[in-house]
């Protein structure tokens, strides 16, 4: 197998563990909100077991990477796409970390009936999935026009992001307590699309070659 030939392989299992880290990241958020939506408490306590999965990935990508710049040496693309997956990595694990975070969220709230319906979170996580799956396909395709459109659906989410705020700071002298893990979910999923934002500027930059900061 000539020298190039083999690269390319270890490029393309690179792209593998960031897939696959991406995918973790997608079900925690998921299953956390499910967690949530029906009080399950048992299901809670599995995701935040799960989550040295995520932790471990990472630092084989990591480790992978540094393995790569070191024994291949590589310049140009090659490098922007090495030094892109280490960055997309640290973003994605802090994706899982935020479902982590609901998880422990939806715990401290516990099966006390919900003071306030979820649909401005629910939204805010369908878009917010959607921005995940459109994150792997254009880190798969590295297409920037797809990255653009991931920047514009953050837009959406820090709108929702001000409106269930809003409503759950006119029920604080109901349940304090509830409404300080309500905001805290609404906040974690907020950060989720900042991050994923970021996954869409670390394709700009691994296709261009120069940094773009698309949430201006």
């Amino acid at each position: 197998m000539v020298v190039r030939e083999k690269f390319e392989q270890e490029l393309a299992e690179l792209n593998r563990k960031i897939i696959e880290l991406t995918h973790l990241a997608a079900e925690s958020i998921s299953r956390s909100f499910t967690a949530l939506e029906n009080q399950d408490l048992d299901l809670a306590l599995e995701i935040i077991e799960d989550d040295t999965k995520a932790d471990m990935l990472e630092e084989e990508i990591n480790e992978y990477a540094i393995l790569l710049i070191a024994k291949q040496q590589p310049v140009a693309i090659d490098l922007r796409r090495i030094i892109a997956a280490i960055k997309i990595a640290s973003d994605i694990e802090r994706m899982a970390d935020f479902g982590v975070n609901i998880a422990k969220s939806t715990i401290r709230i516990g099966q006390e009936p919900l003071i306030e319906s979820l649909s401005h979170l629910r939204q805010m996580k369908e878009i917010t999935m959607e921005m995940i799956r459109l994150s792997i396909e254009a880190f798969e395709k590295d297409d920037i026009v797809m990255a653009r459109k991931i920047a514009e659906m953050d837009d959406e989410v820090d709108s929702l992001y001000g409106e269930s705020i809003k409503s759950l700071l006119q029920l604080s002298n109901e349940n304090l307590q509830q409404v300080t893990q309500l905001s805290l979910v609404a906040r974690y999923l907020e950060r989720t699309a900042d991050h994923t934002t970021n996954v869409a500027e670390s394709i700009y930059y691994l296709v261009r070659g120069r940094h773009f900061d698309l949430n201006e």
